[in-house]
C-alpha cells in the first residue's frame, strides 16, 4: 500500500487515529511505503526509513540507527537565577562530554553527555550542593528532526503547490 503524505492536515486526534489504522495494517502482514515530512510521524510508524533530500536518498537505516549517527544524549538545564549560569557552566563541564550550548537569555545550558541518568543525577547532586536552583532540567535523546538536519544542514521544505516532488525534503518510511 502506497501512502503519500496521509496525515497532511489532520488534527490531531485522528492523526493519532489513521497511525493506528497503519499498524493495525502492518500487524495484519500489509507493506507499506509512507512517504512524509513528519518526522515524528515516520519515528512512529517505520520500520526502515530513506531521507530524501532534494530526490537524492541521503540516508537510511532504522529510526535508531539514524539517531545514532547524530549523537547522544544530551542534558539540558535551565538555572533560576541568571547570576550562577557561568557557575551552572562549571559544574556541567566536568561532566560533559563535548561542547557545551549556553543560551544566555534563556539561562539555559545543554551539553552532550555519557551515561544518561547518571550523569544527570551527578550534575544535580552537584547543583544542590552548590544551592544554584534549576527551574527545568531534562534529558534529551536525538530526533528525527535532529537527523534532518544534521544530514542536510536544513530545515524540510514545507510543500509548495508550485513545487516538483523531487524538490521537496521528505522522508521515505
Amino acid at each position: 500500500l502506497f501512502l503519500d503524505e496521509p496525515t497532511t492536515g489532520l488534527d490531531p486526534r485522528s492523526r493519532i487515529e489513521l497511525w493506528g489504522v497503519i499498524r493495525e495494517l502492518v500487524s495484519r502482514g500489509a507493506t507499506l511505503l509512507l512517504t512524509t515530512q513528519y518526522l515524528e510521524e515516520a519515528d512512529q510508524l517505520a520500520d526502515d526509513i530513506v531521507v530524501i533530500d532534494h530526490g537524492r536518498a541521503i540516508a537510511s537505516g532504522t529510526a535508531d540507527q539514524l539517531k545514532a549517527q547524530v549523537g547522544g544524549e544530551r542534558i539540558e538545564l535551565v538555572v533560576a537565577d541568571a547570576a550562577r549560569l557561568d557557575e551552572a557552566h562549571q559544574v556541567v563541564a566536568a561532566h560533559a562530554a563535548g561542547d557545551i550550548e549556553v543560551q544566555v537569555p534563556a539561562r539555559s545550558l545543554q551539553a552532550p553527555i555519557d551515561g544518561g541518568v547518571d550523569v544527570l543525577t551527578d550534575v544535580l547532586q552537584e547543583l544542590r550542593h552548590r544551592q544554584i536552583e534549576i527551574s527545568d532540567v531534562g534529558i534529551r535523546r536525538p530526533t528525527l528532526d535532529d537527523v534532518f538536519l544534521t544530514l542536510t544542514g536544513h530545515v524540510a521544505e514545507e510543500p509548495d503547490d508550485d513545487a516538483h516532488h523531487t524538490d521537496r525534503a521528505e522522508v521515505t518510511a
